[in-house]
């Protein structure tokens, strides 16, 4: 190690202390790798801050040397947005530390909490305050608030309460000069100029690192309503849908797409499940719907929306949409249902390789692109098993491709760009999204410039030069 190396991690040691620091290559080791192994880093040091008073006083001192930060939270990110180059100059930041819950105010319905805390701390949180943080993702029991802000993270309930962008009333911010920007004002009316928040939620850490938050909380849901249904096809699914928005009183919180070789990986490789239907069938959806009106006396909880999701489940079948359904007696049955949608992606595993394509169209022309996609790629690939699922509610489908039975491994994967050039072209056709919610950290920067539009990216990299004048912050993502 250098002399002014050596100085320098002696002035990082008298800001968080010894425990703050990580340098044993063991120690390094998990946070060096994307959740995918796409992408592995190299660091020499991890400083991990315990405040958002030791972050700042950490990314002052970087900046002035010169030395580019990684911040990273859970690390469950699916781009590369979060792992240091290969280089091994970077410093990562780690916020696990700044794992607090300030405050709960529940008559304001919000909560303040620190970037480090796990999504499922803050859901319980809520939950404790007979209240509900609705942002929900296969990964709330590693992931950190931080980091599903910093990539705007959607989850199964976007279509009733939207994007974690649309859950912050505030956020404290330090930015790449160690300047601590404090916008912790958990306000629904604030007029007074640029809303500077939504600047730092999605741009993966590229702008400052984000340190706390006001989030938007909501009613306690006081009753479920969830069904498995067999539907005709896609385009019936899409009109289900409407149907269910209107007659329900706009009460689906969730409504999820799995494509029968999606379900029947499942039940091949997940041990528990089980098909809940008789018959095989093409397409079905996963319907929740949620109550929060409190229960009447001698009724089962929830029985008004009951009523109205069993009629709409019989005039869907009546009309040719609904083939058949399931619908959960009980949580627990409820839990085995919702369990058959979110192990679509551990039960892709066994099966080979994968080509993953997070995209969104509008929800009206889902149907549409999953149809000229699948025959798109089936004519690219011979063989491939396409295995598409995901919240077709709010038009983001998870088109992923499972390699062709008995196919090379890495020959399939070297298709990627072929591949994902095919899928993209037909999603911006369709004015549509190439990362629906995962972001792009190093993985997609070329579709970024490709796909938007020159104004755009120029306004992108100034708004980055203004704040990133010296390029230290997360350099290489994004842009």
């Amino acid at each position: 190690m250098s002399e002014a190396a050596s100085a320098l991690l002696g002035r990082l040691r008298e800001i968080v202390g010894e425990s703050g620091l990580v340098t044993d290559p063991d120690a390094l080791s998990p946070f060096l790798v994307e959740q995918r192994g796409n992408y592995r880093g190299a660091t020499s040091l991890a400083v991990c801050p315990a405040n958002t008073e030791e972050t700042a006083a950490v990314v002052k001192l970087l900046y002035e040397a010169g030395v580019a930060i990684v911040p990273q939270g859970g690390n469950t990110g699916l781009c590369g947005g979060a792992v240091p180059a290969e280089s091994g100059e970077q410093v990562i930041l780690s916020l696990r530390r700044l794992n607090r819950v300030r405050a709960v105010d529940p008559l304001n319905f919000t909560i303040t909490v620190e970037a480090g805390c796990i999504l499922s701390e803050v859901q319980a949180a809520a939950a404790a305050a007979d209240r509900l943080f609705p942002l929900s993702l296969a990964a709330e029991g590693s992931c950190q608030i931080g980091g599903n802000l910093a990539t705007n993270a959607g989850g199964t309930q976007v279509l009733r309460y939207g994007n974690a962008r649309e859950l912050v009333l505030g956020l404290e911010v330090v930015l790449p000069d160690g300047q601590v920007l404090n916008m912790l004002r958990g306000l629904r009316k604030d007029n007074t100029g640029y809303d500077l928040k939504h600047l730092f939620c999605g741009a993966e850490g590229t702008l400052g690192i984000i340190t706390a938050a006001v989030l938007k909380l909501f009613p306690r849901p006081r009753a479920q309503v969830t069904a498995l249904l067999a539907v005709r096809d896609l385009a019936a699914a899409i009109e289900l849908l409407g149907r269910a928005r209107s007659e329900t009183g706009d009460a689906v919180t969730a409504f999820e797409f799995i494509s029968r070789r999606a379900l029947d990986f499942v039940l091949r490789h997940i041990p528990g499940t089980r098909d809940p239907l008789s018959e095989r069938h093409e397409c079905y959806v996963l319907l929740d719907a949620t109550s929060t009106a409190e229960p009447v006396p001698g009724e089962r909880p929830g029985q008004e929306l009951w009523t109205r999701v069993s009629a709409l489940l019989e005039k869907g079948s009546e009309d040719g949409l609904v083939l058949d359904a399931a619908l959960a007696q009980s949580a627990s049955q409820g839990l085995e249902l919702w369990k058959l949608r979110e192990s679509v992606p551990d039960a892709q595993k066994p099966e080979g390789a994968s080509l993953k394509h997070d995209v969104a169209v509008p929800v009206s022309r889902v149907a549409e692109f999953v149809q000229k996609a699948t025959e798109a790629v089936e004519a690219a690939l011979p063989g491939v098993r396409v295995c598409a699922f995901g919240h077709v509610g709010d038009g983001n489908i998870h088109f992923n491709l499972t390699q062709p039975e008995g196919a090379d491994r890495k020959a399939f994967l070297a298709e990627r760009d072929r591949i994902a050039h095919i899928v993209d072209e037909l999603v911006m056709s369709m004015d549509g999204s190439f990362s629906a919610e995962h972001g792009i950290g190093r993985l997609k920067r070329a579709e970024l410039v490709e796909y938007r539009s020159a104004v755009e990216v120029d306004l992108m990299r100034r708004i980055k030069a203004a704040l990133d004048p010296k390029g230290l912050m997360n350099p290489g993502k994004v842009l």
